[in-house]
């Protein structure tokens, strides 16, 4: 596995509970599904190359795994980007159709930039590509002529792998990448419902019951660079967890990857859509994910 010598993190403060996500206890929505898990090859092979906008090499071998997924309803504070690698924030966004890129590229990024200097106490916020996730129109079209349909990710991974972390450092701020890298880094996933989601939605592992052994690293090869992704082994340790009836201002930070080493700090949490019988027949899901370079 890829690794890199960076310098120790800074102390932070640990996060205050947030008050407005203790909602009334109720029967939670716990679900009984599979997760797609990483294949290995039988003769050892490494994993194939993920190449850019060539849809046919998206797909990798899999193997489907029962799970449980606990719904979080009524424990939302108990889960922490240190301790599980994932955290629910509530935020009102000014933003509701997300339908045009240039106004969520300055007005939303400008909320996310703040929403999460508020949760994790960092001092700089980059953030560096959004995904809209909708299902298209008949025609093929979306709301958006820049949007273009993109459905839930139906496979348990990791955005960045942590080498391919650290060179986003460099490839978004080359000037000032070793001076940053000198304090605490992380990679932050912010992800919103645009409607309430009940169909496919999504889960995340605690960071914590996913070893380093258990991940893939599968080169991804863009048009002037390369980078990585996980991909995930499956484990009978790994805890699964999501918020039922996500709402828009329900907001998942999900934590990819972490400079942090120290003892219980989840360094990534891996993630998945998943399918709930129960709701097969709901509308299809709407969200939207910004992803983020946090600097302390």
């Amino acid at each position: 596995m890829a690794t890199a010598d960076v310098a120790q993190p800074i102390d932070i403060a640990p996060i205050e509970p947030n008050p407005s996500l203790q909602h009334e206890k109720s029967t939670p929505h716990n679900v009984q599904t599979t997760m797609k898990y990483y294949l290995e090859p039988e003769d050892g092979s490494p994993p194939a190359p993920t190449i850019y906008n060539r849809p046919e090499t998206f797909a990798k071998p899999f193997i489907e795994v029962p799970v449980l997924v606990t719904d979080i309803t009524g424990n939302e504070n108990t889960y922490t980007l240190d301790n599980h690698g994932f955290q629910l924030h509530r935020h009102e966004s000014n933003e509701k159709a997300f339908d045009d890129d240039t106004r969520i590229k300055t007005e939303y990024y400008a909320e996310t930039e703040q929403l999460l200097k508020d949760a994790t106490g960092a001092t700089r916020i980059l953030i560096f590509d959004h995904t809209i996730r909708r299902p298209a129109r008949a025609d093929g079209s979306t709301d958006s002529a820049s949007v273009s349909p993109r459905g839930p990710v139906r496979s348990v991974h990791v955005d960045q792998s942590y080498s391919a972390a650290l060179s986003r450092v460099a490839h978004h701020l080359p000037d000032e990448a070793e001076q940053l890298l000198q304090n605490r880094f992380q990679i932050i996933n912010v992800w919103r419902p645009i409607k309430t989601i009940y169909k496919d939605p999504l889960a995340v592992a605690d960071g914590n019951s996913v070893l380093d052994a258990d991940l893939v690293a599968i080169p991804l090869i863009y048009p002037a660079r390369n980078g990585e992704t996980y991909s995930v082994k499956p484990n009978p340790a790994h805890r699964w967890y999501f918020k039922y009836a996500q709402k828009p201002d329900e907001v998942l930070l999900i934590k990819c990857f972490d400079t942090n080493e120290g003892p219980g700090v989840a360094r990534r949490a891996p993630h998945s859509s998943f399918r709930d019988l129960a709701e097969e027949g709901k509308s299809e899901r709407e969200s939207i994910e910004v992803r983020c370079l946090v600097f302390y």
